[in-house]
């Protein structure tokens, strides 16, 4: 059973930046992948970024890409997505999820989930 906690969420103009974190506990947390998620309401769930559980491999969704960086600290059981250059599209409920094993950008192939941290981005 793995257990995931968001922080960081808040408000920021357009252009500026916020770090996100996800606490994972539960046993063996590098045996999992961790991905981050957003979702707006009335709209489906969204990829943001994904990491191995050894954090060798990471994967973006191409908008973010470039602004975007996921990165995690297993010896503290950490997840963190620095998110920079922020537009207000970017505005959503910001998730992050676990999966044993290989990293996927499919939100159906994640099994835990965290309660989500509100990023609001003024224009």
């Amino acid at each position: 059973q793995v257990q995931l906690v968001e922080s960081g969420g808040g408000l920021v103009q357009a252009g500026g930046s916020l770090r996100l974190s996800c606490a994972v506990s539960g046993r063996t947390v590098n045996r999992y992948a961790v991905a981050w998620f957003r979702q707006n309401p009335g709209k489906e769930r969204e990829f943001v970024a994904t990491i191995s559980g050894t954090g060798i491999n990471t994967y973006y969704a191409n908008s973010m890409k470039g602004r975007f960086t996921i990165s995690r600290d297993n010896a503290k059981s950490a997840v963190t997505l620095q998110m920079n250059s922020l537009k207000p599209e970017d505005t959503a409920i910001y998730y992050c999820a676990a999966r044993a094993f290989s990293a996927s950008t499919t939100v159906g192939d994640y099994d835990y989930w965290g309660q989500g941290t509100q990023v609001t981005v003024s224009s």
